[in-house]
């Protein structure tokens, strides 16, 4: 998800959260999530970072405090008594906003259920070169997975329980809801290893056999809370839609390049897949498959307008907080219906898109604003028939 200049960090309040045991009080965070500014002053943050005496002074007595579960990851936090869903609250595991709704789990999520249309042509298409996963999987052993993996892991920060808990929480919270039993590593790191060491506004997922994810923190410090469950599950997308054999060699063919490759020792007939037909294939199924996989992280976020104003802040860089999203939303759904009326129009942004490895911003938040407004898209995956059928 590339963009442009970090947002200024945004101040966040936390409750003071237990863990998920009979002992309600435990103790409140003292840490700050990648980004985040340690000295933002509401009296709710304030208890967030405080030692357990402090918190007690600030929320008041025991007997006159709450205790919420976060609907997300299943913690038990203690608030104010009069706390309510509009207070800003953030749960103390994975610091995601504290509220009373109900947070739906797919166990048994089909990619069929919610893959985009567009994919699964690209993808077909791709499918009918003969031998073409066996080649692929033996050009990455030579050429790709290795290389990608010791890029990353030996670049950035791994994610753990004890290393940026409440990102660990959040992987936890979008795999439960996709239905995805095996946690992918995560990493974080401050620049691309593979786009010459510049700042990386992006995330990554690679990995066929062993998947793992990158988030790139100038990226994460531009987003709030629910926006990185966003990100994060939208890279969990390609995961769940089996997608790393063929993203991680369209990747490759990105940083690589042709001459790199062609002087690759690859076995006999890989060379074939370097033929420009398939290598536009290839990239165009890349893109199509970014569509997918925006699509995982709304069945993750379950919120309206989270990937929308996710794809503004992505658009409009630094300037964010002077931005309308009604407004932004309008110019999705014009830029839509023009490319549906006018050939030139779509002509031209078939065009410039090609050139590029994910879609436009704007188109996604088109198609993604199709999908949760239709009967048969998110809504009837949402509806609690469908959600007794899936488990």
């Amino acid at each position: 998800m590339p963009s442009d200049e970090p947002l200024s960090p945004q101040p966040e309040s936390e409750a003071d959260s237990a863990p998920d045991t009979d002992r309600v009080s435990g103790e409140a965070s003292g840490e700050t999530a990648p980004g985040r500014n340690p000295t933002a002053a509401s009296g709710e943050a304030a208890a967030a970072t405080a030692t357990p005496a402090t918190v007690e002074a600030v929320n008041g007595t025991p007997d006159r405090n709450r205790e919420v579960r976060c609907r997300y990851c299943g913690q038990r936090n203690r608030v104010r008594a009069d706390w309510t869903p509009r207070a800003g609250v953030r749960c103390g595991r994975c610091r995601l906003p504290l509220d009373e709704q109900t947070h739906r789990k797919f166990p048994g999520l089909s990619p069929r259920e919610y893959i985009h249309p567009l994919d699964s042509q690209a993808l077909e298409t791709l499918q009918l070169i003969p031998g073409i996963d066996p080649l692929l999987k033996k050009a990455l052993e030579i050429t790709g997975e290795t290389y990608l993996r010791v890029m990353f892991t030996a670049n950035g920060v791994k994610v753990s329980e004890k290393q940026c808990p409440d990102l660990h929480a959040k992987l936890e919270v979008a795999c439960q809801t996709l239905g995805i039993r095996e946690l992918p590593e995560l990493y974080l790191s401050v620049t691309n290893p593979l786009g010459g060491g510049g700042l990386g506004f992006n995330a990554f997922t690679s990995g066929v056999e062993r998947p793992f994810i990158v988030l790139f923190t100038p990226l994460i410090e531009r987003l709030d809370d629910i926006e990185v469950l966003a990100v994060i599950a939208h890279e969990l997308g390609h995961i769940h839609c089996h997608h790393l054999l063929y993203k991680v060699a369209a990747e490759l063919l990105f940083q690589l390049g042709s001459y790199a490759l062609s002087r690759a020792p690859l076995p006999p007939g890989v060379s074939d897949l370097l033929t420009w037909p398939v290598r536009s294939a290839l990239l165009t199924w890349y893109q199509k498959a970014e569509l997918s996989c925006d699509r995982a992280a709304q069945l993750v976020v379950q919120e309206p307008h989270v990937l929308t104003k996710l794809m503004m802040k992505l658009a409009g860089g630094t300037l964010t907080s002077r931005l309308n999203h009604e407004e932004f939303i309008a110019q999705a759904r014009a830029f839509d219906q023009r490319n549906e009326s006018n050939f030139v129009d779509r002509f031209w942004t078939w065009q410039i898109a090609s050139g590029r490895t994910h879609p436009f911003p704007i188109w996604r938040v088109s198609e993604i604003l199709k999908w949760t407004e239709s009967e048969d898209g998110y809504k009837k995956l949402m509806k609690p028939a469908a959600l007794a059928t899936l488990s």
